[in-house]
């Protein structure tokens, strides 16, 4: 196939990681029948992306989420930093307008709100985008795209927080920027970064939601093949390691080279890292006895790619997790206290990117002698 953002037909596969169950589609019976898909990861050498082969509809992954960003007090307190700065840093307040491109329930946007600055969200999951308005932030429940941006009015700052990774139509959603930005405004932008995602062997943040996996190279790319220049780069420590972007009107190179985006041998590299923490891996779990915690995207993609047996079950702060099943090893979800009421010697640690902030929450789990493994980005007992 040809890469999604630049139409050039140089993929070439770096990770393939089998057949897979979509990460966050929980089940909601053991025996559930469930589809997988195969997730091999690819890099075109025209354009520096990395990207996975085979996507799904976002309608059949988005249209109803269990994902919602407040259930994390590390995100929660991200998000008030951000605002906090935006706000100081562009003058924001009554007459502004900050639009939000994959708003969740509204964890970010309330900031803005609270500074008396008018906001939108634009949030695809309609059970997220309600409870968004719930909570007093305005939420348009569609994808957004050009063609909805240019019914939104011009906002002075346009936030996409960890959502260009999730669209398979990545040259719609930047013109989309483009068209709603106002001339002088701001586009910031959150995703994962490529290059901590490959030098910490983060490869369980692979998986069907997220298409794309950015470098700077990539990105500046993208963007100034629809009128946008990054002014500003900086590399924040959320999820794994993220990239946070400034992007304005106009053209011009990125402020930060990365001549690594165009190594082959990089990427094959990764690939030799990922085999051999899989066998690490699993010699650690053998013959403890195992929960997990976060039924998160990511652990689903770690549990089913590399074969961890054994786990008896998962727990989770998301009420709208628990109940349910993990996809592929079929385990329970139950709310964290399970931890005290049910113990397992050993939890692994699937939601890792957290681990300070769970840990914290479960110390009288460790106190009674718990133990946490860490996976990422090698195995390790805490």
């Amino acid at each position: 196939m040809k890469c999604r953002a630049c139409g050039a037909a140089e993929l070439e596969v770096v990770l393939s990681l089998g057949r897979t169950p979509l990460a966050n589609s929980l089940l909601l019976a053991p025996d559930q029948e469930e589809l997988t898909y195969p997730l091999d990861l690819a890099w075109c050498s025209a354009c520096s992306l990395l990207q996975i082969l085979d996507s799904v509809s976002p309608e059949t992954i988005f249209r109803e989420y269990l994902y919602f960003s407040s259930y994390s007090d590390t995100m929660l307190s991200h998000a008030r930093d951000l605002a906090r700065g935006l706000v100081s840093e562009r003058g924001l307040g009554h007459g502004s307008l900050v639009i939000e491109a994959g708003s969740n329930d509204g964890y970010l946007l309330r900031h803005f709100r609270d500074a008396g600055v008018s906001v939108l969200g634009i949030e695809p999951a309609r059970n997220v985008a309600r409870v968004a308005e719930e909570r007093g932030v305005r939420t348009v429940s569609e994808f957004f795209g050009a063609a909805l941006a240019r019914g939104l009015g011009k906002a002075d700052v346009f936030v996409a927080m960890n959502v260009l990774a999730h669209v398979p139509d990545v040259n719609d959603f930047v013109e989309g920027i483009r068209t709603v930005l106002k001339p002088g405004g701001v586009a910031l932008i959150e995703t994962p970064y490529a290059r901590d995602m490959i030098d910490l062997c983060e490869f369980d943040t692979i998986y069907h939601e997220h298409v794309f996996y950015y470098s700077v190279t990539a990105l500046a790319r993208l963007l100034g093949r629809h009128g946008l220049r990054i002014d500003a780069v900086e590399r924040v420590p959320i999820h794994g390691g993220s990239l946070r972007v400034r992007a304005v009107h106009g053209t011009g190179p990125a402020p930060v080279a990365e001549p690594w985006a165009l190594d082959r041998g990089y990427y094959a590299a990764f690939a030799a890292r990922v085999a051999r923490l899989k066998t690490s891996l699993l010699a650690v779990l053998e013959g403890k006895n195992l929960a997990g915690y976060g039924a998160a995207a990511k652990g689903a993609t770690l549990l089913n790619t590399v074969g961890v047996r054994g786990l008896r079950y998962v727990v989770d702060r998301n009420p709208e997790k628990q109940g349910k099943y993990m996809p592929g090893v079929r385990v329970p979800i139950f709310p964290p206290e399970h931890l005290l009421e049910a113990p397992a010697e050993y939890v692994l640690l699937l939601t890792w990117n957290f681990a300070e902030e769970i840990m914290a929450q479960q110390a009288e789990y460790v106190r009674r002698g718990g133990r946490f493994i860490i996976p990422i980005p090698e195995p390790r007992v805490a």
